[in-house]
């Protein structure tokens, strides 16, 4: 003989007798958590060398990381040697691309595109470090949110 009919709240008792949770269960940090942000470009004019270099700030307790919190400042083409040198390490995960190259030297450093490329880093970098093969796979990408003087080592194919 089959059971009679039950609504799916008695079924699905969303009510347990079980303890309540603690303010540090409620509102502490989640058990692995990265967040990574790209902020405050700075124009810097050293003569006839112009760049704009972006913060790159990451807070984590994944232990991977060397530290909790960090601020590094990095160039566009910082970004662009991250890319390539994680596309070497790696074939198993697909590297995400930059925002494009600021082709018009008259509009590469107005607010409007400085802010779009800004984005685009933020984007890049939020992709990249989220993904659980790099998170803790990569020192590259642990060297480049955290590392002061990071210098990314010369390429070689062999």
């Amino acid at each position: 003989m089959s059971k009679p009919f039950q609504p799916i709240s008695d079924i699905i008792n969303t009510t347990s007798p079980s303890k309540p949770q603690s303010f540090n269960e409620l509102y502490g940090e989640p058990e692995n958590f990265l967040e990574i942000e790209v902020r405050n470009p700075q124009t810097h004019n050293y003569g006839r060398e112009v760049f704009t270099d972006y913060e790159v700030v990451c807070r984590t307790n994944i232990p991977s990381f060397k530290k909790r919190q960090s601020r590094v400042r990095r160039r566009y083409s910082d970004f662009v040697k991250l890319k390539q040198i994680l596309e070497t390490e790696t074939s198993r995960v697909i590297i995400p691309s930059l925002p494009g190259k600021i082709l018009l030297n008259s509009n590469k450093f107005n607010d409007l595109n400085i802010e779009k490329r800004r984005q685009g880093l933020e984007k890049f970098l939020s992709v990249v470090s989220g993904h659980p093969l790099l998170q803790t796979g990569s020192t590259t990408l642990i060297d480049f949110v955290q590392d002061e003087k990071w210098d990314p080592r010369p390429l070689s194919y062999y």
